[in-house]
């Protein structure tokens, strides 16, 4: 069965291949074609222009809506990533919803519930800082989250349960996309290292320390379990209608320039233009052009 085509993925080396190759071990955290922080300064502002205009096109077209996913190891940048993107973005436009742990309500729901319940409306861009990936990442990583979940049935072996999310997930997504929902997932790629050198800077600045928690740190030192579980989720959920992007994230202004092209390249893709107004109501505001010029 074909797959509900809304757009071509953007040729770009980040983009997680869709038969299941993906290695994330290969994969850059900090690409030695960076121009400098100056060139993506500049590009990142020229892509928000274009972001801008495109965003105005899917609001007053309202047909499609635009689903930005962004999944990463902490202090890889993205807070600061959906901020400088978006610049710029009519909030009327515009949600973001950051997941946190399932509420009790959640869990009394599958796996999939919250993330259908805060799906942008047609014409809107949402952000999700995390997502339904979490059940495949962080659960993964710490399999004693299910206890909370009451499962109806509970494989012996959660690698089985890990594949039937993914499929889930690539089912759900598939279902949305098919309803005009464009959807771009950015994985942001920092190193171990540079992690680290963040977390320095969060625990040595005042007015930075309310960036750091307490169980940070314990979350790195599970950083290998965390790339087998980004890897086997990116591999089995990149799709031609719901493509997943690897971008290095060592760099933050060469992070969020390719983050910014990518969304503009795809956004170029989509037939949005203003509405056309009936021969009726043109004529009613050549009217009233011709009233007003006569004041």
């Amino acid at each position: 069965m074909a797959h509900p085509i809304l757009f071509d993925p953007v040729d770009s080396p980040y983009l997680v291949p869709f038969d299941g190759s993906f290695k994330l071990r290969k994969s850059p955290t900090d690409p030695s074609d960076n121009p400098g922080k100056d060139a993506d300064i500049a590009a990142l502002a020229h892509a928000i222009e274009k972001l801008s205009k495109l965003q105005e096109k899917l609001y007053a077209h309202d047909r499609y809506s635009v689903l930005l996913i962004f999944q990463a190891m902490d202090a890889a940048g993205k807070d600061g990533t959906i901020r400088a993107v978006m610049t710029g973005i009519n909030p009327q436009g515009c949600q973001v919803y950051a997941f946190k742990a399932p509420n009790a309500e959640e869990l009394d729901h599958d796996f999939l519930w919250r993330g259908q319940r805060d799906l942008p409306e047609r014409g809107r861009i949402g952000i999700w800082n995390r997502s339904h990936y979490e059940e495949v990442l962080v659960v993964r990583v710490h399999p004693g989250f299910l206890d909370r979940q009451k499962l109806p049935r509970r494989p012996k072996d959660l690698a089985e349960l890990w594949a039937e999310r993914y499929e889930s997930i690539a089912a759900a997504e598939k279902h949305w996309a098919r309803n005009g929902c464009v959807i771009l997932k950015f994985f942001l790629n920092v190193s171990q290292k540079e992690q680290h050198k963040r977390f320095l800077e969060r625990v040595t600045d005042p007015e930075h320390f309310w960036k750091f928690s307490s169980t940070d740190m314990a979350e790195s030192k599970k950083w290998d379990a965390y790339m087998d579980a980004y890897q086997d989720a990116l591999a089995a959920t990149s799709k031609p209608w719901a493509p997943w992007y690897a971008i290095p994230a060592d760099s933050k202004h060469y992070m969020r320039r390719a983050v910014a092209e990518v969304v503009v390249g795809t956004l170029k893709q989509l037939r949005v233009e203003y509405p056309s107004l009936p021969p009726g109501e043109l004529a009613e505001l050549e009217r009233v052009k011709i009233e007003l010029q006569a004041e």
